[in-house]
């Protein structure tokens, strides 16, 4: 099989295939059928129009005198890069949008905090039918329009109306903003008339937010009760322990050695022993004499 590029290899097999000189099918072959690779090598850009693209700028020409002086030199290195490989960059995408809508939110940066749903529906909208020549005024899609909406009138201006780029920003930026205003004056009207007719709005995002800051702020104006009761708390379930012993110094065990020699049990819990002796003192109880007569151990027995 001759060398072929790694786009026209399953080309290649296909004809051998259909030739007979490969009688049995590659495992790949369909894979790589209904996945194609690239039409043109890796290297080779792809064609592209003038729709997305930056215009090139125009190369200075190299002075006569130079190119007298220098000919051999400039030759040879004409040849160098001639022969020198390119390394696949991705090229530059431009769309003028970018730049009116790059202006349009350094004139308005507070639109960008307008709550939008980033949630895509089912299908795709249909294009709007007013577009092109017909579409003359911004009200035309609707009263309340959005930043793209602008944009895409700007735009539109632009190319559909042979109208220059500044003259269409600053058309689409004066409609915008009226039918913006028209829009809040409308709201803040309808919001009067149903206050007084005896409508109750809940509070808005911004008035939640303002009052849990003052929840928060309060919680550090009561820190310190708080902490004053956390230690009257600790101090509350502190251990106390009574130390019976006279002598507050370590005697490296002498002192116990001394009282197992002499047979003093050492009472590590004075309070029960006390208890027990105080009992003791009292008699035995009538359950212990019942226990301790005749009659109950021949009943035992």
């Amino acid at each position: 099989m001759v060398r072929r590029i790694a786009s026209q290899v399953h080309r290649q097999v296909g004809r051998l295939m259909r030739a007979d000189f490969i009688r049995q099918e590659p495992v790949w072959f369909k894979a790589v059928l209904d996945h194609p690779p690239l039409p043109l090598p890796p290297r080779a850009p792809p064609a592209r129009s003038t729709f997305d693209t930056t215009k090139a700028k125009p190369k200075l020409k190299p002075k006569s005198g130079n190119q007298d002086e220098n000919g051999d030199a400039s030759s040879s290195s004409r040849h160098k890069t001639r022969m020198r490989s390119e390394t696949p960059k991705p090229l530059p995408i431009y769309y003028l949008e970018d730049d009116i809508r790059r202006q349009f939110f350094r004139d308005h940066p507070f639109e960008a905090f307008r709550p939008v749903t980033l949630v895509e529906s089912a299908a795709i909208r249909d294009p709007h039918p007013i577009a092109g020549v017909a579409w003359t005024r911004l009200r035309q899609r609707g009263r309340n329009p959005c930043p793209q909406d602008a944009i895409d009138f700007c735009l539109n201006l632009y190319r559909s109306h042979n109208i220059p780029l500044s003259e269409a920003y600053s058309r689409a930026v004066a409609q915008f903003r009226a039918l913006r205003s028209e829009h809040h004056i409308a709201t803040l009207f309808a919001t009067h008339e149903a206050t007084h007719l005896g409508a109750i709005f809940g509070a808005s995002e911004n008035e939640r937010a303002y009052f849990k800051e003052l929840r928060s702020l309060e919680t550090w104006s009561r820190s310190e009760e708080l902490d004053e009761g956390a230690m009257a708390a600790r101090k509350r379930w502190k251990a106390i322990v009574e130390r019976s012993g006279g002598k507050q110094e370590w005697s490296k065990g002498q002192e116990y050695v001394r009282l197992w020699k002499e047979g003093i049990r050492p009472t590590y819990s004075p309070v029960l022993t006390q208890r027990a002796e105080e009992l003791a003192d009292l008699g035995p109880t009538p359950e212990e004499e019942v226990a301790q007569s005749t009659d109950f151990m021949a009943l035992r027995s």
